[in-house]
């Protein structure tokens, strides 16, 4: 099984970004929230196994999404 990569929405001082864990660089930039999530979202579903941790303004996480094949899926 392929590691997880995981994004994070993070805001910053010019808007918001989606940045790969432990990359240097953000891989999408934007305005609002809501474009840098679903961007962030498009790239995390074109990977095997990925998630996207959407964080609040101040820093802590709001909510994750997780994209691919789940090992672990709920019941329900």
């Amino acid at each position: 099984m392929a590691k997880r990569v995981t994004y994070h929405v993070t805001k910053t001082e010019d808007g918001w970004q989606a940045k790969k864990e432990g990359g240097e660089r953000a891989s999408v930039t934007g305005n609002t929230k809501q474009e840098v999530v679903e961007r962030a979202i498009e790239i995390a579903k074109n990977k095997e196994v990925s998630s996207v941790r959407i964080h609040k303004s101040d820093g802590t996480i709001q909510e994750e999404r997780s994209y691919g094949s789940d090992p672990f899926p709920p019941k329900g």
